[in-house]
């Protein structure tokens, strides 16, 4: 289980995933599906 070691220290923006990689970088990912709203769902009857 991670740690937080630090808060407020990357300006986050919305949409992107944040890690910390094998040399201790703070890495930024676009997430596949980040920022968008869901789709209201139809009903079944």
């Amino acid at each position: 289980m991670g740690k937080v070691i630090a808060k407020n220290v990357v300006k986050r923006k919305s949409g992107y995933l944040y890690y910390v990689d094998g040399k201790g970088n703070v890495c930024e990912a676009k997430m596949a599906r980040g920022g968008r709203k869901k789709k209201a769902s139809k009903r079944r009857r």
